[in-house]
């Protein structure tokens, strides 16, 4: 830990910061929940009468994928049970490296034209950068990674 302007507060930020982490962790993984799991049930979803449809629309018209049912479900798949293995901490790494190549490419399809600012892009940049993180530093002290001893 560096030299702190205030030392005494270096004992609370030992003991905070890995509960930090797995909230950071747990929060990434219930919005990716919250948003695979409209597509797999078939409900409404913020602005999109039919989540799925939009996906499978994305999929097949900008980025001109075969099978864009099936990419559709394993992004729906990947949103609602990888937000609950996040969530869990379990496989962590994985689902996180699955994750930021499906949010890069989100910011990839709306994006870059200027001003980028305000046209959607930044969220599933942060969430790229957020689940490269993840990647990199595992599922952390509270975690089934963790308690389980392994880690992919």
């Amino acid at each position: 830990m560096p030299n702190l302007l205030i030392p005494a507060l270096a004992p609370l930020f030992r003991f905070v910061e890995p509960l930090a982490y797995a909230l950071l962790r747990a929060g990434f993984g219930v919005i990716m929940v919250t948003h695979g799991l409209p597509k797999l049930l078939g409900n409404a979803h913020g602005s999109m009468a039919d989540p799925m449809a939009a996906s499978i629309n994305l999929i097949q018209n900008h980025l001109h994928l075969p099978q864009p049912e099936l990419i559709g479900l394993w992004v729906a798949l990947l949103e609602a049970v990888g937000g609950l293995l996040l969530i869990l901490g379990l496989g962590t790494r994985l689902v996180a490296a699955m994750m930021t190549v499906q949010m890069l490419t989100i910011a990839y399809l709306l994006g870059p034209t200027w001003p980028w600012i305000d046209r959607g892009i930044e969220y599933p940049v942060l969430m790229a950068l957020l689940s490269f993180y993840l990647m990199f530093r595992g599922a952390g002290r509270h975690s089934l990674d963790n308690a389980l001893g392994k880690e992919l």
